[in-house]
C-alpha cells in the first residue's frame, strides 16, 4: 500500500523484531493509558509474549513495516482471550501503532491481515478492550464489524486516574 510517503508491507512477526516492538509497545506504557501495564519491559520480558504469537494457529503477531527502512509501523495481535479451555476458541486483538506513523491507514493494514490470517483458523469471536477515550481505536474497531458489548467503569487505574474500558466483540 502506498501511504503518499513511504510503501507499508505487512508480514507475521519474527524473532528480529523483539527489540523494535518492545520499544514500539513501551511508548504505550510510558506515555498513554492505552495499555495497562505501567513499568516499561526489556526485550528478554517481551520474548514469551512474542514467541505465544506463532506464524500459524489462533495466536498471531502481524507487523508493517516501511518497505524502504524496515522499520517497525506498527502492529496486531490476536492473543487467548482467557486462559481456561472453553475460551479457545475467543481471541482477544490489539493494535498498536508508531506514534509517527498515526492516520496513515497502518491500523487498518494490520487488522485486515490479521483477520485475513484467522479465516481459516477455529477461532468463533474476536474480543477488543479499549480504554475510553480512544476515538481512533473505536473507529477502527467499527470498520472491522466489532460491536459494543459493554463499558466497563473506571477499571483501571493509571497515571493518577482511573480509565474506562470498552469492549468490543466480532463474529469470525
Amino acid at each position: 500500500m502506498s501511504s503518499g510517503r513511504t510503501e507499508v508491507q505487512v508480514r507475521p512477526g519474527v524473532e528480529g523484531d523483539l527489540d523494535a516492538l518492545t520499544a514500539l509497545y513501551n511508548h504505550y506504557v510510558r506515555e498513554t493509558a492505552i495499555t495497562f501495564d505501567t513499568a516499561v519491559f526489556t526485550a528478554e520480558e517481551r520474548r514469551p509474549w512474542l514467541l505465544s504469537h506463532p506464524e500459524d494457529g489462533p495466536y498471531r503477531l502481524m507487523v508493517a513495516t516501511d518497505a524502504d527502512s524496515q522499520g517497525i509501523l506498527g502492529y496486531a495481535t490476536s492473543s487467548p482471550y482467557r486462559p481456561k479451555p472453553a475460551y479457545a476458541t475467543s481471541v482477544e486483538t490489539s493494535v498498536y501503532v508508531a506514534p509517527d506513523a498515526g492516520r496513515r491507514g497502518i491500523g487498518t493494514l494490520l487488522y485486515d491481515a490479521l483477520f485475513k490470517a484467522l479465516a481459516d483458523e477455529d477461532v468463533h469471536r474476536a474480543y477488543a478492550g479499549v480504554a475510553r477515550p480512544n476515538e481512533a481505536s473505536e473507529r477502527l474497531h467499527a470498520r472491522f464489524g466489532f460491536r459494543h458489548v459493554g463499558t466497563y467503569r473506571e477499571v483501571g487505574r493509571k497515571f493518577g486516574r482511573y480509565w474506562d474500558v470498552a469492549w468490543y466483540e466480532k463474529d469470525l
